[in-house]
């Protein structure tokens, strides 16, 4: 034992360690996994280690030669039912249909499944055709997840005792949750070391009250943590504080004398030798960071033998700095509140709802106290959330540059170099902060929202926004960390923060179609726009539900434009006449970007084109938003010969139905170097001294 602690302490036992875990991380990265499955055979047997049912749609789990995703829509409700009732976790069942791989992020900045996945093993999804079930679980493990499951379906909060019980915060309302997300507060529903805390601390409470011997008390609060863990989905932030707990305890029981310090240092390696990946997920990276912050600076706390709610203060501002880098880089924004909102929202949620949820799951007749305790937390968040609004700051996605100046600074502020440290943190902030106005770039965006069109235009800091979608094409398999199935939700906001934009600008809607304004409305109630402009023509009910909307958020918008300056760059609306067609009503933009000709066309067809001839001499445009995504009622030969585009944007959904674009109109485009987003996805083009740089986030 003694030769165990010495290689402990020393420090060429910890050095190997971390290049060990270097060395897993650099060989995890360059010889990544990759599947073993053939793409030509139709079936695939496992066993079910998790599904969700959402309305008619079924994502199910399966762990057999390899771990792979299967969706299935219901056809009836009995079919579902049936599923419901005949179907469980560790159950064996076959299934038959066509695979597919996961798809990339294809806007920038945003959610990559494919690589989400891949980084868990899992690199096929099938669309399922058939279930067939071969054998039912065996598994004690699987029994009793399947029975807290089956009593959770029966309890009136099933979100919270979902995310309590078995990490999953999936059937928390979407509004609710984002409030959560938005005051800094989501980390306290995933099962962390707070959890383990306490339950570890309520075992060795129960097993000494029955007279345990402390040996046996530990043995039978690390087995009951471990399943625990399992059990909750073995969560990076759930798996770190119960190995934690037991190097702790090895620590103290074999005398080992190895400082928590140490022990965080062994468990982080551990884990990235056995399961590199794991370093790349949110919960790894917050975890130990915040936990390694923690305890660094924990005698400073314990010398100045603060009150418990000024600790509590102290280690909120901890957390929230250190945590701020990731923090942006997931999600673009962060609440300078929650450092407030933590000092009630912990101890109310470790101290009053994480109890009451393993009681009242244990005593029904305590329900009412729990949903009691829920509502004056949703209420709460939503005060929050709706009141203190401009506590929200957006920063951008930070590059790596901002990682590190800001945990040089942040280590700084702790050491002699105090003032030093706290005033380059602020300077580092700020540079982010104001990245665009202090480096600015002039670029164009056509954001792939499938079947419509969304185009951003960034250019002398003004940030306008021509077109929102209006239909989701995604896939539901992707709606992926409290996405809903908007494209508000799911893009246009998550994009606008993600590029550090806090308002539009203006947004300009070509005309009234659905896939074009559709979610217009839902975009100025999520963000800042200071003007709206309209196409010609009459109103239909959706632009009339918008006005609506504008005049009671007093946010002034404008028909009939005919020229709009926008900082020094005009912008030129080619009216013609009053058309019986509202895509030839379609506000049509002409601009110069730094040299370069750009026609956006709406969906004007073929005969505001010839108008537009007839009224306007339009030649050598370097970039055209094609008219109608590609539709051969638009892009006529004689048109496209006279303004001879460069370059041809087309904005069109995958595998649409509608047939875009149209083989003829692909033909006229011939001399043109053609995009497009079912097959490009998002289309990037950055003006840089009159040259254009393009790049585009395909797919595959």
């Amino acid at each position: 034992m003694k030769k165990l602690k010495i290689i402990l302490h020393s420090k060429c036992f910890s050095f190997l360690l971390l290049l060990l875990f270097f060395c897993s991380c650099l060989l995890s990265y360059l010889f990544p996994k990759t599947s073993k499955l053939n793409p030509n055979q139709s079936s695939f047997s496992g066993t079910i280690t998790a599904f969700q049912i959402e309305g008619d749609f079924l994502s199910i789990d399966l762990k057999g030669s390899e771990k792979i995703k299967g969706n299935y829509y219901f056809t009836t409700l009995e079919e579902k039912n049936q599923f419901s009732k005949n179907y469980a976790l560790g159950d064996t069942i076959t299934i038959t249909g066509t695979w597919k791989r996961p798809n990339k992020n294809t806007v920038p900045n945003l959610f990559n499944y494919q690589q989400y996945l891949a980084r868990n093993n899992i690199f096929y999804i099938m669309s399922i055709d058939t279930i067939q079930k071969e054998k039912a679980s065996s598994s004690l493990f699987y029994r009793v997840k399947n029975w807290i499951g089956k009593r959770i379906e029966e309890k009136p909060e099933k979100g919270y005792y979902n995310a309590f019980f078995l990490g999953d915060t999936s059937q928390i309302e979407d509004s609710i949750f984002k409030t959560y997300q938005e005051n800094g507060i989501s980390h306290l529903f995933a099962i962390s070391g707070m959890h383990i805390s306490f339950f570890s601390g309520l075992l060795l409470f129960l097993f000494r009250k029955i007279g345990l011997k402390e040996n046996i008390r530990y043995f039978l609060t690390i087995f009951f943590l471990f399943f625990y863990m399992i059990l909750s989905g073995s969560s990076p932030s759930v798996s770190r504080a119960v190995v934690f707990f037991l190097f702790l305890y090895i620590n103290k029981i074999q005398k080992l004398e190895l400082s928590t310090l140490k022990i965080l240092f062994f468990t982080f390696c551990l884990f990235g030798i056995i399961h590199p990946n794991i370093i790349w997920e949110v919960g790894f990276q917050y975890s130990y960071l915040v936990s390694f912050a923690l305890i660094l600076f924990q005698e400073k706390k314990k010398e100045q033998n603060s009150s418990y709610f000024l600790s509590v203060f102290k280690i909120s501002i901890i957390s929230f700095l250190i945590g701020l880098p990731i923090t942006l880089f997931y999600f673009y924004q962060i609440n300078v509140f929650s450092i407030f909102y933590n000092v009630f929202f912990v101890p109310f949620v470790s101290f009053l709802l994480f109890p009451t949820a393993f009681l009242s799951f244990c005593f029904s007749f305590l329900e009412p106290i729990f949903s009691l305790l829920v509502f004056i937390l949703e209420k709460s968040s939503w005060f929050c959330s709706y009141f203190f609004s401009f506590s929200k700051l957006i920063f951008g996605k930070p590059d790596i540059w901002f990682f590190l100046a800001y945990y040089f600074c942040f280590f700084l502020c702790f050491s002699l170099q105090k003032k030093i440290g706290f005033f380059l943190l602020l300077l580092v902030l700020g540079i982010q902060y104001f990245f665009s106005f202090l480096f600015p770039s002039n670029y164009l965006l056509m954001i792939d929202v499938g079947q419509g069109d969304s185009i951003l235009i960034h250019a002398n800091h003004q940030n306008i926004l021509i077109d929102t979608g209006g239909k989701i094409d995604y896939p539901k398999e992707q709606w992926q960390q409290r996405n809903t199935n908007t494209i508000t939700d799911y893009t246009l906001v998550p994009l606008l923060k993600s590029l550090g934009i806090r308002k539009l600008d203006s947004l300009i809607l070509t005309h009234g179609d659905y896939d074009h304004m559709g979610e217009s409305i839902s975009l100025l109630h999520q963000f800042l726009v200071e003007k709206v402009i309209l196409n010609q023509g009459e109103f239909n009910d959706l632009e009339l539900e918008l006005i609506t909307l504008l005049e009671k958020k007093k946010i002034p918008y404008y028909q009939n434009v005919k020229q709009f300056h926008f900082g020094k760059i005009p912008f030129y609306f080619l009216n013609t006449r009053i058309y019986a067609s509202e895509n030839d009503n379609s506000n049509v933009i002409y601009t110069i970007l730094e040299g370069k000709k750009i026609l956006l066309m709406g969906d004007a067809e073929r005969e505001k084109e010839m108008d537009l001839l007839k009224k306007y001499d339009l030649d050598n445009i370097d970039i055209l938003k094609v008219g109608h995504h590609g539709s051969k009622t638009s892009s006529s030969i004689e048109w496209i010969n006279k303004i001879s585009p460069k370059y041809s944007l087309i904005s069109v959904g995958k595998n649409n139905r509608y047939g875009h674009p149209n083989e003829e109109v692909l033909k006229n485009l011939k001399n043109s170097i053609i995009y497009r987003t079912d097959l490009d996805g998002s289309i990037l083009i950055k003006f840089q001294k009159h040259q254009l740089e393009i790049k585009t986030y395909p797919l595959e």
